[in-house]
């Protein structure tokens, strides 16, 4: 066919805005006038058996993006680099073509001599190049982009074949440390083509612990455990799991012998299997009443409820604490902080009433267990007044489209889909244009009133959904259909709420991150590691640690109606969750497989409140007055008010600054700290709020010094209180000399010390 043909026939496929583009290029640039007279030559004079009708999106692009050209540290960063611009990944062929075939006088792309073309003369080093030599003269990339070039610099088409999906095979391998094997790369195409794309995949691999991937998809086995490999290819993800067992030899019976509550300890156990990874013991009951009164309601038991529990020797006695603690209103105030801190209840934006109104809409939720997808709508379709309807807070916190839809994927669904705000998502297959049509479901969202002279500083706002208006996506200035992701688009004149639909995908069984991401969070809050990591990291290149259990607690979530309690006591009725936290010498390198419970340092506030707990000395919280609101610091918080009662994290403490509190700036798990700090330490050691809370008169050391107790009975009580557990002998025996003392004082200061040893122990901050 003659080149001027093949052009004609190229551009009657372009729309609109291409074919101005390939108007600009015929009229205004001389290479383009050669390339009728040359390039047809120089492609005759190749070899008949080089491809033919190479195209600049399917075959150009992913060189750039395997080459790392296009990457946010090379020419696609926000401003390019040394004056070429390219998107990000490929996400924008259009202007991509642009930058290499128009741009610079159409030097990057010379059809009549492709060798002296800047786009190959750079990177194969002919030129220097400050990225460096990317490819060899005669290399598969060099010769992909040289024959485009040879063949007429043919932009992008509407016609062009997309890339539906890629898979990976074998996409499970069990194997052994030290083995290696490659992994193949598929593409499948909208015309039904089917492509070998692994040479221009991008692997990834997401545990360097036990298992790395070369750039052509060699895999090699580092250690035990089970990683998984990510190829990226054309904004599509497949992911190939790795399976590498330790090197233990465990009895079948060790498996057999365990007892299996529910489904959990099945899956766990086969997982554990196929691992060789030893599961540890039952915890002893003093270990496990602690830790389930720490994870279920944030706070230490009584002594005496410590003693009643130990001596019961009711079979049915762990269920029947289960349910007594869901019920309780402890219960509440610690999922209401949970949750607080995920819909970043704050004083930082909401002034002091609507702050009250939107914890007590949320504490009501979880007092009525409130099933998931119900508090999740409440939440998606608030309107009203912000003092009235509390969960129209949500909106006053996130005033524009693109934050509500960032904090609701990343609240509700676990999705981090903030990097498709301006391309498509380098880690995701989330595209620019889907995050603007997701965007689009909240673009009539309005709000009116914000606490001026009129409403006297009381920051009330009305939510409302307007009959008009729509979002535009900034690359096209044209509006994205309004779209759930991987949802139905609703027509513009859709003319009810918008949000409604949405609710709808967003709670759907079939949604397949809802659940997940729900049962994800509550399985980490038992557990200290989620199957998922990061807890909010959703990606399908983030696999969980077991799969199948994840699939099956959400399951299991959604046959219970999103029935959070009863998850949770599904959960911790297993003997999975009773496993003792001492690791055996086969599964000391488990982090992630649940062979035994992992222990954590306890979270700030739940550490504060267990200190004023066994000191029996209340804390004074003061709420700052923020937003320049003319009003005092609010009296929301009176003595003896707990730090997990507080609304927000606008509070003067030292402690819980120090320990790591969430601020709630942004919606991510990683906002909240257990990371050990000098100050932490310096805090515990000579700090106010343990020091202090010691040697204030009425105390609980006066306390026990007035109760005529033994010295026996009195390190007794303080065992039993702060650790939940009886003195060792060995430990009684060191300690009893030490109360010998006569005098009050001398007697005082010797529990003083005790206490704060026991207060300042890991035993104590951490639960186990």
């Amino acid at each position: 066919m003659e080149k001027a043909e093949l052009r004609r026939r190229q551009i009657a496929t372009l729309r609109p805005d291409r074919l101005l583009l390939v108007v600009v290029v015929l009229l205004g640039l001389s290479s383009w006038a050669r390339c009728d007279t040359t390039a047809a030559a120089t492609a005759e004079a190749r070899s008949a058996d080089q491809p033919q009708n190479i195209s600049f999106r399917n075959d150009v692009l992913p060189v750039f993006a395997k080459l790392g050209c296009n990457t946010g540290s090379c020419h696609g960063a926000l401003a390019g680099r040394g004056g070429f611009k390219l998107s990000l990944r490929g996400y924008d062929p259009l202007n991509d073509y642009q930058a290499v075939a128009i741009e610079a006088r159409g030097r990057r792309a010379e059809p009549s001599d492709p060798g002296r073309s800047l786009i190959l003369a750079k990177p194969s080093g002919a030129i220097p190049h400050k990225g460096g030599l990317r490819f060899e003269v005669g290399s598969p990339g060099y010769e992909t982009i040289a024959n485009w070039i040879a063949q007429g610099v043919l932009p992008p088409s509407t016609e062009d074949a997309r890339v539906d999906r890629v898979e990976v095979s074998p996409d499970r391998n069990m194997l052994a440390v030290d083995a290696q094997f490659p992994v193949t790369v598929k593409a499948y195409y909208s015309n039904g083509e089917v492509r070998d794309v692994t040479p221009w995949a991008i692997f990834e691999s997401t545990d360097l612990s036990v298992a790395t991937v070369d750039e052509s998809g060699q895999i090699s086995i580092v250690g035990p455990g089970k990683g998984a490999i990510s190829a990226w290819y054309a904004s599509e993800i497949a992911i190939a799991r790795v399976v590498v067992p330790f090197e233990n030899r465990v009895p079948e019976e060790t498996f057999a012998s365990q007892t299996r509550v529910n489904f959990i300890d099945e899956l766990v156990l086969e997982e554990l299997q196929s691992l060789n990874l030893p599961p540890s013991p039952e915890a002893d009951e003093s270990e496990w009443l602690r830790r389930i009164y720490l994870d279920t309601i944030g706070c230490l038991p009584t002594v005496e409820q410590v003693r009643l529990f130990l001596e019961d020797e009711n079979e049915e006695k762990r269920a029947r604490l289960i349910d007594s603690l869901l019920a309780r209103p402890e219960f509440v105030d610690y999922w209401t902080y949970k949750w607080s801190d995920l819909l970043l209840v704050s004083s930082r934006k909401l002034r002091p009433n609507p702050l009250k109104a939107y914890y007590q809409w949320i504490r009501q939720q979880v007092e009525e267990n409130a099933p998931w997808d119900e508090f999740a709508r409440g939440i998606v379709t608030a309107k009203g007044d912000s003092v009235e309807h509390g969960a129209s807070n949500f909106f006053a916190l996130h005033q524009d489209a693109e934050s509500m839809t960032e904090n609701v994927c990343q609240a509700f669904l676990g999705l981090s889909i903030g990097c498709a705000k301006c391309h498509n998502h380098p880690l995701e297959k989330w595209t620019n244009d889907q995050y603007y049509a997701m965007a689009s479901l909240f673009a009539r969202v309005r709000a009116k009133g914000w606490g001026g002279e009129a409403s006297k500083g009381d920051g009330v706002r009305t939510v409302f959904m307007a009959n008009f208006g729509e979002l535009a996506q900034p690359k096209t200035g044209k509006p994205q259909p309004p779209t759930p992701l991987d949802g139905v688009p609703l027509p513009f004149d859709f003319k009810a709420d918008r949000r409604e639909p949405l609710a709808d995908w967003l709670t759907s069984p079939q949604n397949p991150y809802f659940a997940r991401a729900i049962a994800n969070r509550i399985w980490a809050n038992f557990f200290n590691v989620g199957l998922v990591e990061e807890v909010d990291d959703m990606r399908v290149s983030n696999p969980a640690s077991n799969q199948r259990l994840l699939a099956a607690l959400a399951d299991h979530l959604v046959e219970h109606d999103y029935d959070l309690q009863q998850l949770m006591r599904t959960i911790l009725t297993s003997s999975t969750y009773s496993r003792s936290s001492v690791a055996l010498p086969g599964n000391q390198a488990d982090r992630r497989f649940y062979s035994r419970y992992y222990p954590q340092r306890l979270m700030a506030e739940v550490l504060h409140d267990a200190i004023v707990k066994v000191t029996d000395v209340p804390s004074k919280f003061t709420q700052i007055a923020l937003q320049g609101a003319e009003v005092e610091p609010t009296d929301f918080y009176p003595e003896g008010t707990r730090a997990i009662e507080l609304y927000d994290s606008a509070v003067q403490s030292q402690f819980l600054k120090s320990f790591g509190r969430n601020p709630r700036a942004i919606t991510c798990e990683c906002e909240r700290s257990d990371e050990p700090s000098m100050s932490q330490v310096l805090h515990m050691a000579n700090g106010d709020t343990i020091n202090e809370k010691l040697r204030v008169a009425g105390n609980r050391v006066d306390k026990l010094l007035d109760s005529g107790l033994s010295n026996y009975r009195l390190i007794e009580e303080i065992y039993l209180s702060t650790l939940s557990r009886y003195p060792t002998d060995n430990e009684m025996s060191q300690l009893m000399p030490l109360l010998s003392a006569s005098s009050r004082d001398a007697k005082r200061l010797a529990l003083e010390d005790l206490l704060w040893s026991i207060l300042s122990s890991r035993e104590f901050m951490f639960n186990h």
